[in-house]
């Protein structure tokens, strides 16, 4: 199968491209390396550096590459940020969106698999959220455009293409880049405490999120290759369902080091959600996925990975 991955030097683009390349499929990858690194892109794959709200870029890999599947992981992924640059926000997560739907229907691909967020259901009344919840109202600009890029995804379905949209929780794991500070709460605590062995966290420990796996993660994307969907459209939670409170996950950090670790409290960042936890049973009928990485286990081998390194 040749697949298409956008975001592909990235924290998931990456790990799902060198999956995907072991089980023998042809790989065509896109990054405009803002975030991403160049090293992160396996050997095999086919590399273009460019944006995925350049209508050129994506032309000529529509023109070059008949796909049978795209995977729409590149985006701008920090609600802080989406703050600061809005225009760059809706560029990256939905201009991008519109785009690819559009040369999909254009060279008829007949799958889209897109990377939509939590951050859509807002302070959401019901835990754990499930995906029939309806009262979503975004706190940050990043979560506006991913919302909206959910609809353009569901107008634009059909069955002769078929989308989805995991709206993925806190990912956390080997790979994700430490130098980036506006995004991912793990990574972010975790190259504090490498490079000062003090924490800042921004906002009241009290609050709680639901942390994922990055093996997890793939195995989900994975699962979406094998099974045809039952509908047009969906939308699932990738999630763990396990709620997790600020001040334990420093708590792990802390106790996981074999450094002497700091840490001290500030004022929260605009658009920040206080807590959420997801459902994934609608995720685990459908394609038989459970998340098997616990979290305690995961940041324990995280912490000493990034210590040896």
């Amino acid at each position: 199968m040749k697949i298409l991955i956008t975001g592909i030097a990235g924290f998931v683009g990456s790990g799902l491209a060198k999956e995907l390349l072991g089980l023998g499929h042809d790989i065509v990858g896109v990054d405009n390396l803002s975030n991403g690194r160049i090293q992160n892109v396996p050997v095999g794959a086919d590399f273009v550096k460019g944006d995925c709200h350049d209508f050129d870029t994506l032309k000529v890999l529509f023109e070059k590459h008949s796909f049978q599947l795209v995977y729409h992981l590149a985006g701008q992924s920090s609600g802080e940020i989406s703050f600061e640059n809005p225009i760059y926000d809706l560029e990256s997560n939905t201009t991008s969106t519109l785009h690819l739907i559009n040369f999909c229907k254009l060279f008829s691909v007949p799958k889209m698999i897109y990377a939509s967020t939590m951050s859509v259901y807002g302070d959401a009344e019901e835990l754990p959220v499930s995906e029939t919840y309806t009262n979503l109202i975004p706190k940050s600009f990043y979560a506006v455009g991913k919302l909206a890029s959910e609809n353009y995804l569901r107008i634009n379905s059909n069955k002769n293409f078929q989308t989805v949209a995991l709206r993925f929780f806190n990912i956390y794991g080997p790979g994700q880049n430490l130098e980036n500070l506006k995004q991912g709460m793990v990574s972010i605590f975790l190259a504090q405490m490498i490079k000062s062995r003090t924490i800042t966290i921004k906002g009241s420990g009290e609050r709680f999120r639901d942390f994922i796996h990055i093996k997890d993660v793939i195995e989900a994307l994975k699962a979406l290759m094998f099974k045809d969907y039952k509908e047009d459209f969906k939308i699932y939670n990738i999630c763990s369902g396990q709620p997790t409170k600020v001040k334990n996950l420093i708590s792990l950090l802390e106790s996981s080091s074999s450094f002497k670790i700091k840490h001290q409290y500030t004022d929260s960042t605009p658009g920040d959600q206080f807590g959420i936890y997801g459902s994934y049973s609608a995720f685990q009928r459908d394609f038989e996925w459970l998340p098997k990485v616990s979290f305690d286990d995961g940041i324990k081998d995280l912490v000493k990975l990034y210590e040896k390194d």
